[in-house]
């Protein structure tokens, strides 16, 4: 793999916590036994309809997972900062919904968001680097908007790969010098992968569910490291207002969840028009859905394999018609024009997110990024460099033609000669494919080293939605699968993999251990 796309698939300070809240952590709150790590949105919704919890409890008694596992414990490291005010906006959705009722599904319920959404409040949005330390923005992003509208708590942010990945090519994912290294719930010594690694370690068990954002494989690779579901959706469905930029063409903010249901419910309250996504799922979806096994992104691993043999096997039980193979012509090609629309659109695009920035903020441009890193490397660069930028920085407007043949060359095989050929020959529903290899170990001296180059890619340029599910575990290690499609067609993938996931429960919480060998 050119070393470049390494960043593409991977895509300090101390946690500020609030002073130690008295209110009793809240473990069960119906008649089953379930905990609150485990409980779902509609779970949790149901129990403060019911009065047995409230959104000021789940706020307390998520806050206490995060100071216990979080920051002590196994320490993560997947929340970079806490909102100050979520007591009180939760306190005051509490009595909004005994005077007028939930506002939707997410009224009371604590969500994380990535720290690269801008939020107007108390907190700051860094995007994990130094550079922005007090970057307080003047206006919500819009998922935010989307998200208080809804009657969400945002109960703070999560770290990320820095600058969502896209500053080195030999990173470790889930790493940036504000918040330090987020490690995996599976096994602590094992990659998230990334960017939207906090999202995904705290997703797993410290808030009801996450926000994260994508350019090829941010959602998804640590989503299905971390065993959740998470969506990517089609470009454009999500407004990207407000979203530490790398490159508009492929950019998107999206749910991460640990069951489809929630994946759907929280896709519903980010997008500008709420769509009722759940209603959109059948246990029975499979049954004669026509399915496109992409075999070029089997065979990397194994162990995986035999996951997946289990999986193809599954989706058959389940009625689903398996077209085997179907091959994306020339999608391994499109990786160097990949890189060079991301380069173009970085500098165009976070140049212009920098200039629109408060005076608190000492850098205006990706120049002045590169300048900072420099005069702080040992703060910032203390594991990997800034190459990426550079080679960015060095790049002009997007009226180049190398920047215009490139991206012309990603649509063609991406969307016009792959997913939608494909799609359109076969009479498919979705393709479908392993997302990624178990999770690796963390190497902050020699960056991310996984195997195989994952699945994310052809959706990710084309611009359309994918989704993965849990599929299984290698030694204890999550695996996930991916299905995708064309364009606004997030309802029958969610329908899709809700039947797989119906059909399977594959998911298993996370343990918390030490390593794989101390299963």
């Amino acid at each position: 793999m050119n070393p470049d796309r390494r960043a593409l698939l991977a895509a300090s300070t101390t946690l500020l916590l609030p002073r130690a809240l008295h209110a009793q952590p809240v473990q069960t709150m119906s008649n089953d036994t379930t905990a609150i790590e485990e409980r779902s949105l509609s779970d949790l919704q149901a129990d403060m309809a019911a009065g047995r919890t409230s959104a000021a409890q789940l706020v307390a008694a998520y806050t206490e997972r995060i100071a216990r596992i979080d920051r002590s414990g196994p320490q993560l490291a997947s929340v970079i900062e806490l909102n100050p005010d979520a007591m009180a906006i939760a306190q005051a959705l509490d009595v909004e919904l005994k005077a007028k009722g939930p506002r939707g599904p997410l009224h009371g319920l604590p969500i994380l968001i990535k720290d690269n959404i801008d939020t107007h409040d108390r907190m700051q949005t860094t995007a994990g680097s130094l550079a922005l330390a007090g970057n307080r923005p003047a206006a919500d992003a819009g998922v935010v908007r989307r998200l208080r509208a809804s009657g969400a708590v945002i109960l703070g942010k999560t770290n990320l790969s820095e600058w969502a990945n896209i500053r080195s090519s030999a990173s470790s994912s889930g790493w940036s010098a504000r918040g330090g290294l987020t490690r995996n719930p599976y096994a602590l010594d094992r990659s998230t992968s990334g960017s939207s690694s906090g999202s995904a370690a705290a997703a797993a068990s410290l808030c009801a569910a996450a926000v994260g954002t994508e350019t090829d494989g941010s959602i998804l690779s640590p989503s299905s490291l971390c065993g959740l579901v998470g969506l990517k959706p089609t470009v454009g469905l999500i407004s990207g207002a407000g979203i530490v930029p790398i490159a508009h063409s492929q950019d998107t903010a999206g749910p991460m969840a640990r069951s489809v249901r929630d994946c759907a419910l929280l896709l519903g309250a980010l997008t500008e028009q709420p769509v009722d996504y759940a209603a959109a799922l059948d246990a029975n979806a499979l049954k004669g859905a026509r399915l496109g096994v992409a075999r070029q992104f089997f065979g990397f691993h194994e162990p995986t394999d035999r996951v997946f043999t289990a999986v193809l096997k599954a989706l058959e039980a389940a009625g689903a018609v398996l077209v085997d193979p179907v091959t994306l012509p020339a999608i391994e090609t499109v990786g160097d024009a990949e890189l060079t629309v991301l380069l173009y659109e970085l500098k165009a695009d976070l140049n212009a997110y920098l200039a629109r920035l408060g005076p608190q903020v000492p850098v205006r441009s990706l120049a002045d990024v590169i300048a900072f890193n420099e005069q702080n490397a040992a703060r910032e660069m203390p594991w990997f460099g800034q190459e990426l930028f550079i080679k960015a920085q060095a790049k002009g407007p997007l009226t180049d033609a190398e920047y215009q043949e490139a991206r012309a060359l990603c649509l063609r095989v991406a969307a016009t000669d792959g997913i939608a050929a494909q799609l359109r020959t076969h009479r498919l529903d979705a393709l479908i494919a392993p997302t990624g290899s178990p999770a690796w170990r963390t190497d902050l001296v020699l960056g991310d080293h996984f195997v195989g180059g994952g699945s994310t890619t052809p959706a990710a340029v084309a611009g359309t939605p994918s989704i993965t599910v849990p599929a299984g575990e290698v030694h204890g290690l999550p695996v996930g699968l991916n299905f995708f499609a064309g364009a606004n067609s997030e309802a029958r993938l969610l329908a899709l993999a809700y039947a797989f996931e119906q059909a399977t429960h594959a998911r298993r919480a996370p343990r918390y251990l030490a390593s794989v060998e101390a299963s």
